[in-house]
């Protein structure tokens, strides 16, 4: 949970500060290790990632079973690894044996795995649809396979399409290396406009809470360049204050809320904050001259 409702619930609870520098080296070292085994790998979060192994002579069991060692050699974390013919079945087999486990579903074991797996499991499901599938009886993917693609997209729509063949196992979506983005934000919009400083440095630090959780899974590993705060108003007008240099810290943010407020003092209805990441060096950007 965010920091700041763990203090409500126990104030005397002992807050350790965040090590981003470690979190980054520690993923740093891990994404070094996949790139050893393959080019094919999708980020999912900080600690999470499909690797296309296909191409690798070598049984995909034992690679994961290799690759799982090095990590523990080189950072004593344990890993767990799904070994499958695509991503929505090796992302549910990762999970199967955690702690510290893995597990392989081959092509031809596909339809018993998921004959009995909770429909839950499925990406996509949640809860909302978990209980329109409970009223129809629906428990397992099994069950759901009962239902025709039309029957299925009579009652979900287009994702209706999808869980056909998902409940039974069927993903073509290819692994698709990580794109880096520009920038990393998160904002809220609020029921009630925000009249004072205050009340949106409260704001602020929910939000700054949450930036650096995604931050930590997602772009654990990319070097800041500069950090930014977004107000939109009552009037829907907006401004953004943004600072090179800082890294992203309370003060910091708090500084840009401070001058992007007192830009107009209007009531807030919407608070963002967020990082701009350095642009990686092109390959064949020319040598400065001296």
């Amino acid at each position: 949970m965010p920091t700041f409702m763990a203090l409500q619930r126990f104030p005397n609870l002992i807050v350790l500060p965040t090590r981003f520098d470690v979190y980054r080296r520690e993923a740093a070292i891990i994404r070094g290790i996949l790139h050893r085994f393959t080019a094919l790998i999708e980020p999912l979060s900080l600690d999470e990632a499909y690797l296309d192994v296909s191409a690798r002579p070598e049984a995909p069991g034992a690679l994961a079973a290799q690759i799982r060692r090095m990590i523990f050699e080189q950072t004593k974390l344990t890993s767990s690894a799904g070994i499958a013919p695509n991503k929505l079945i090796a992302k549910i087999a990762s999970a199967i044996n955690k702690p510290n486990g893995q597990l392989e579903v081959g092509p031809d074991e596909v339809a018993a795995f998921m004959e009995n797996l909770p429909a839950r499991q499925i990406w996509g499901i949640g809860e909302k649809t978990e209980r329109k599938l409970q009223e129809l009886g629906v428990k397992t993917c099994g069950d759901l396979q009962r239902f025709s693609r039309p029957e299925l997209a009579d009652l979900f729509g287009k994702f209706g399409l999808e869980l056909y063949d998902l409940c039974r196992g069927i993903d073509d979506r290819p692994v698709e290396p990580d794109r880096p983005r520009k920038s990393l934000s998160t904002e809220e919009t609020f029921p009630v406009d925000l009249n004072t400083f205050e009340e949106c440095a409260e704001k602020l630090e929910e939000l700054f809470e949450d930036l650096m959780a995604e931050l930590a899974q997602k772009e654990s590993t990319r070097q800041i360049q500069k950090i930014f705060v977004k107000l939109k108003f009552h009037d829907f007008t907006r401004t953004t204050a943004e600072r090179a240099g800082f890294e992203p810290a309370p003060p910091a943010f708090r500084a840009l809320l401070t001058e992007a407020f007192a830009r107009t003092g209007k009531p807030v209805r919407l608070i963002g904050v967020g990082v701009r990441f350095a642009e990686p060096a092109a390959a064949d950007a020319q040598i400065p001259l001296l």
